[in-house]
């Protein structure tokens, strides 16, 4: 097998958003978030609500070179290399919901299935597989597809208005797949938004980021590569928001409009990324992204891990049992800095913390592939 190259732009905009991952998810107080660092109630997309498109985005950028060692064909090794990894990534996402294990009050018929893990895993499967057969016009075409036929799909399938919490035919879907009690219940109604059929989009969001991959993995002039993937992108970005106007954009939906304008704002992002490090060569200061860069899936399973640990334990606040995550914020960070910057100064602390982790896994040349 050849051994895969690595572009520093895309590791390096991978850490940059796995950085904003960490600051979007720790919050101290989810009372006291200042309001880029949060997710739009519905329509709409905030920075926040970036980060996981441009990971999958990333997921495929990346897929064009890791592929390079099956030499881009469908061999027994390539499709069992691609089952197993994405079983594990399921699987370990059904762990972390899992998580912590002794517990006494389990009631698994209110368990969820789905969450970031597991629709990773399912569309970095089915895109490999897609990625292998065909060629990169027959790619666009998918792409097409699959946004047109998720439009349809929700437009003609819904009840109401179709692009509502209520009544979009997503969550109608997901409901008769799983029943209600097995999907997220954040919104105030069972509604999962990672669900099994806004996953179908989602696919198309990794092809679009193997395409880029893809002009990276061919060109033979960097500027050159760097002017067509901003004009991709600024297309991209330009149809989506049009689009938003009949479709609107909704991450909890991964609707088509939003999977064009965030797959475009990736391209725009990561043409600039590539004019300043791969050709103007400005790598240190960077560097601090490019560690959070390496060992990105470990990174979320471990902060989640370690959220749900502290939130599990219990410790007296004047006199009141609260659990840790409250208790750092209110004894260290809240005096310090008060409600809204404290809070952020808490998500920078994790921030900092899982960076010397990282850091020191980088130096001892340890990956955990996932």
């Amino acid at each position: 097998m050849s051994n895969p190259r690595r572009i520093d732009s895309i590791d390096i905009f991978r850490g940059i958003t796995i950085s904003l991952m960490i600051i979007v998810n720790n919050p101290g107080s989810w009372g006291s978030v200042y309001s880029p660092f949060l997710h739009a109630k519905w329509h709409g997309c905030t920075l926040t609500d970036l980060v996981f498109p441009f990971f999958l985005f990333l997921v495929g950028a990346s897929t064009r070179f890791a592929f390079v060692r099956w030499h881009y064909y469908a061999s027994k090794q390539f499709y069992q290399h691609i089952f197993w990894r994405s079983f594990s990534i399921f699987m370990v996402g059904i762990l972390l919901n899992a998580f912590p294990f002794i517990r006494q009050d389990w009631d698994w018929t209110t368990f969820r299935i789905m969450g970031v893990l597991q629709r990773i895993a399912i569309a970095y499967g089915i895109s490999s597989l897609l990625i292998i057969w065909y060629d990169f016009k027959t790619l666009v075409k998918i792409i097409c597809s699959l946004l047109l036929f998720y439009w349809a799909a929700l437009f003609f399938g819904g009840s109401g208005d179709p692009y509502s919490l209520e009544t979009n035919f997503s969550r109608n879907f997901d409901i008769f797949i799983f029943g209600e009690k097995h999907l997220y219940q954040g919104f105030g109604l069972s509604f999962d938004p990672e669900g099994i059929f806004s996953t179908i989009p989602s696919i198309a969001t990794v092809l679009i980021g193997y395409l880029m991959g893809g002009m990276l993995h061919t060109t033979k002039n960097y500027n050159d590569c760097t002017k067509r993937m901003a004009v991709f992108g600024f297309t991209l970005v330009i149809i989506g928001y049009i689009w938003g106007f009949i479709f609107p954009i909704n991450k909890p939906l991964w609707s088509s409009s939003y999977v064009l304008f965030s797959g475009g704002i990736a391209a725009l992002i990561l043409a600039l990324l590539t004019y300043l490090i791969d050709i103007k060569n400005f790598k240190k200061p960077f560097w601090f992204f490019k560690i959070f860069g390496t060992n990105s899936i470990f990174l979320f399973l471990l902060s989640g891990l370690w959220t749900k640990t502290i939130l599990s334990i219990q410790l007296n606040l004047d006199g009141k049992m609260v659990n840790g995550y409250h208790y750092l914020f209110k004894t260290i960070f809240l005096p310090l800095a008060g409600s809204f910057n404290g809070s952020l100064l808490f998500a920078l602390a994790h921030l900092i913390g899982f960076w010397l982790i990282l850091l020191w896994m980088y130096k001892k040349e340890i990956r955990i592939k996932l």
